[in-house]
């Protein structure tokens, strides 16, 4: 860097904190104080007030009792209200606090109890119109988010989260919205430019069902509750079903999948896999003629469990079978006899495989089921004619 360089920065350097923090004059009960010199206000109670020295406009105005910063703090900008808010004795803020726009409307409204958020709080559009609103709940050291509602600018509901019970009320009617009263809720869920993006069905804060819409207005995604099943589906633009899965709830915090459905944009299976208590049953697969393609069906347990794969000819017939040992996830061996045959249904290959998955014995036929080939196969890859 040349040495003009590094002396306009160092200037830059130096001078940056004269323009950038404004200095400020403050006066408590008619007498001047330095809020960074503790000396100045020990032991004093009152209203502390500092203006901009170069505008005179308030900047700040925060309350001390017995020389402790403890009770209403005000903060402006270009003399105009910004926020307030109450802090107690150990700082943190404690009652109402208030968020302003320039114009004085009110851009957030909350409560605090020792720091935490509890209860009611609001946030505002520039408008005056209800943005959001969130009821939270004090549980110990922090407040945890209960339930909450958010708005367009338009006043449609944008977003829904059901508590245990109506907690929003008066400014947003959660209870007809989460179905404590009256049965099933149908709630209709709009973006910011006023189209409809979703609709949601709740029953006593729990939500049943819910539907996201594309920019088609065709469903892109549903999740619905049914006793003690959920199912998720997703779509294709055109609204078309791509996928389903079914999951067995258990609990509140615990749930098994145990059904999963892929679907080709005509609307035809693909794929359907299916588990029980989270272990996999079978997954078959399928032409887009309906045919089936593979199956997969497991079982067994610990070391012991396998798989039996079936692969199929797009008319339907058998084209391959054979068994894997599933134990190891990530390589699946071969174990027993491993067949393939024509289309006619006859067997033109066929391999043997010991319980390590090494292949001792392969055999192989034309079309006719002429045998072609018979032959043991070796650890070391070698092989010769099988013979009694």
């Amino acid at each position: 860097m040349k040495a003009a360089h590094r002396v306009a920065l160092l200037c830059a350097c130096v001078l940056a904190p004269a323009w950038a923090y404004a200095v400020q004059d403050c006066e408590l009960n008619g007498e001047s104080v330095n809020p960074n010199h503790g000396g100045t206000t020990a032991g004093k109670t009152g209203i502390m007030r500092c203006k901009d020295r170069d505008s005179g406009q308030m900047a700040r105005e925060q309350e001390l009792q017995g020389g402790k910063y403890m009770g209403l703090v005000r903060y402006y900008k270009d003399g105009k209200l910004q926020r307030d808010y109450s802090v107690n004795e150990r700082g943190n803020q404690h009652g109402r606090a208030r968020e302003f726009a320039p114009d004085g409307q009110v851009l957030r409204d909350s409560s605090y109890d020792n720091g935490n958020l509890t209860g009611l709080s609001r946030s505002f559009y520039a408008n005056g119109q209800l943005r959001r609103i969130t009821f939270y709940q004090l549980r110990e050291s922090s407040g945890d988010e209960q339930a909450y509602a958010e708005f367009t600018e338009r006043g449609q509901l944008q977003a829904l989260r059901c508590g245990d019970k109506a907690l929003l009320a008066p400014p947003a009617d959660d209870a007809r919205w989460c179905g404590f009263s009256g049965g099933a809720s149908q709630v209709e869920l709009f973006n910011s430019r006023g189209a409809l993006k979703g609709r949601s069905s709740y029953l006593a804060g729990k939500r049943i069902r819910h539907e996201t819409l594309g920019e088609s207005g065709q469903p892109d995604y549903q999740d619905e509750v049914a006793a003690s099943t959920r199912t998720e589906r997703h779509f294709n633009s055109a609204g078309v079903k791509r996928r389903e899965v079914q999951w067995l709830l258990v609990d509140g915090r615990t749930s098994f999948k145990e059904r999963e459905q892929d679907f080709a944009d005509s609307g035809a299976p693909t794929r359907d896999r299916r588990w029980s208590a989270g272990k996999p049953v079978s997954d078959l697969s399928y032409y887009l003629n309906g045919q089936p393609r593979s199956k997969t069906e497991y079982g067994g347990e610990g070391d012991a469990v396998w798989q039996q794969t079936t692969e199929y000819f797009d008319s339907g017939k058998v084209a391959a079978t054979g068994r894997f040992s599933a134990s190891n996830r990530y390589r699946q061996l071969p174990l027993g006899t491993h067949q393939r045959f024509n289309e006619a249904g006859r067997v033109v290959a066929e391999s043997s495989y010991d319980d390590r998955g090494r292949i001792t014995r392969e055999k192989a036929w034309d079309d006719e089921g002429k045998p072609l080939r018979d032959d043991a196969v070796f650890e070391d890859g070698s092989r010769k004619a099988y013979s009694r």
